[in-house]
């Protein structure tokens, strides 16, 4: 695959970033594609190793090594180089149902488990998969393609994020009619509204929505399915529902003064930022503002970076994140071998952005927050902050981050953003489906059929795995859409 000495005679190179100072300026992407001289060099990186474990997705040290949907990435690598991309996008497709998607978020478990990168840098697999799928829209190959014979049988989407739209699309090749319902005014769930504009701008998903449509898959906005969309009503007019509402319970932080105004959750936050854009460019002030503000965020992952570029962007005073856990190293550790998934530090894009403007990186390792402080009106003017270290449990072996005495610190904040993670489904889905949940408040389903404990009804994604990668839910919607397919028919063609 690729070419023999391709790894040897090429150096890996991703498209150039916009400047912080200037990208900072709107809310729009920020990367400068690669020419497509040079893409197929970074195909042609691709080494002919033998054992791809950039495909395996496989669980190791607790995450996973490869990608989760087994992409047939040496395939693809190869047309690249050959410059054969049609026959590219044909291999991707096999395998991925939305790498407009995948490839702008994914964090590309597919490259920390790259050969190449054993000894040197990994291949640009996440890069090359991009030139794909927008050489396929521009060419005209990623258009609509309606399946040619309908089943009859009525297919029930509840929620339109990754996991939902790639059950949807399955089901609705295989010739299934398939409605999909979403509780907001625009399809794509997290991708939406979970999102931010500069890290997936929403063309890219209305771009697909249009072609979904125009294959014959049906979109009901604003139908909070349990609340103001009967559930009865579905199961009489649907064969089969499918359960994809994500992890929707944002986790909490239970502190003194947690009831002060200007404490809210990240996802509160992104989603009305991103809503007041798309609907008129934050002129409509419906949304959280950061202007001028001191900001906390509580939480150092995906999401708390994103608070960080949107607070930013917003024209912040300061902003300062939270992170419980101690600092990554450099490089992988003793204990972390490759191909698992290298945990050292990473500086995203909303780190670099607080670094320009305010001159360092903005998180605080091994810290969290002890109480929240209100003025006299009931705002919070401040957080109390205490360090952490890590300790044992000498009974159970469990290790946990303890706080260490008389290093609490006082940081002005007046807007604090929760960015701790969701711990489950919300609940009123489930009720008004009858539908058990689990230990962690998913929604329980058999091991790999996705089926529910309640008749003809499935689950897939956040809502049955708790919170995780938009790859896995695309590979959990993929999955469950032929598991769907075999009890409507009998079996199933879905791959």
């Amino acid at each position: 695959m690729g070419k023999i000495t391709g790894f040897l005679e090429y150096e890996r190179k991703v498209s150039a970033e916009t400047a912080p100072g200037d990208r900072i300026k709107n809310w729009n992407e920020f990367h400068i594609p690669l020419s497509e001289a040079e893409q197929k060099k970074q195909g042609a990186r691709c080494m002919d190793c033998g054992v791809p474990f950039c495909q395996a997705g496989v669980m190791m040290g607790g995450m996973v090594s490869g990608c989760p949907l087994n992409n047939l990435i040496p395939e693809w690598n190869d047309l690249v180089y050959t410059g054969n991309w049609q026959q590219a996008f044909n291999r991707l497709k096999k395998t991925n149902s939305f790498p407009e998607f995948t490839s702008r978020v994914c964090p590309a478990p597919c490259e920390a488990a790259c050969t190449c990168g054993l000894n040197g840098d990994p291949v640009a697999v996440k890069e090359n998969e991009r030139a794909i799928i927008e050489n396929a829209y521009k060419s005209g190959i990623a258009g609509p393609n309606p399946p040619s014979v309908r089943t009859g049988k009525k297919v029930a989407v509840i929620g339109s994020g990754p996991a939902g739209l790639a059950a949807a699309d399955q089901l609705n090749k295989r010739g299934h009619l398939v409605t999909v319902f979403e509780r907001s005014d625009r399809p794509g769930g997290l991708l939406m509204y979970g999102i931010p504009n500069m890290k997936l701008e929403k063309w890219v998903i209305h771009r697909k929505i249009e072609v979904m449509k125009e294959e014959g898959v049906t979109f009901v906005t604003n139908a909070d399915v349990g609340r103001t969309y009967k559930a009865n009503r579905i199961l009489k007019e649907f064969d089969r529902v499918i359960l994809a509402c994500g992890a929707s319970n944002p986790r909490d932080i239970d502190v003194p003064g947690r009831d002060g105004a200007g404490i809210c959750f990240a996802v509160d936050f992104l989603k009305a930022t991103t809503k007041s854009f798309l609907d008129t460019g934050l002129e409509d002030g419906n949304y959280i503002s950061a202007r001028d503000k001191h900001v906390v965020v509580i939480g150092g992952g995906d999401t708390g970076n994103d608070c960080v570029g949107a607070a930013i962007r917003h024209g912040c005073a300061s902003v300062t994140q939270l992170e419980m856990m101690p600092e990554p190293p450099r490089k992988r550790a003793g204990n972390n071998t490759w191909p698992e998934w290298p945990r050292i530090l990473k500086v995203d894009y909303g780190q670099e952005e607080a670094a320009w403007v305010f001159g360092k990186d903005p998180r605080v390792y091994q810290t969290t927050v002890k109480e929240f402080l209100k003025d006299p009106e009931g705002k919070v003017c401040g957080v109390i902050t205490v360090s952490l270290e890590p300790k044992q449990d000498p009974e159970t072996g469990r290790a946990y981050m303890a706080p260490v005495e008389g290093s609490e610190r006082e940081l002005p904040a007046d807007l604090v953003l929760i960015a701790a993670g969701f711990t489950g489904a919300q609940s009123y889905v489930a009720e008004a489906f009858g539908v058990e949940l689990d230990g962690r408040t998913n929604v329980a389903a058999a091991k790999d059929s996705y089926k529910t404990s309640a008749d003809r009804i499935f689950t897939a994604g956040d809502m049955h795995r708790g919170q995780s990668l938009v790859v896995w839910a695309i590979r959990e919607g993929r999955e469950v859409a032929r598991e769907v397919d075999k009890s409507l028919m009998g079996y199933s063609n879905l791959a």
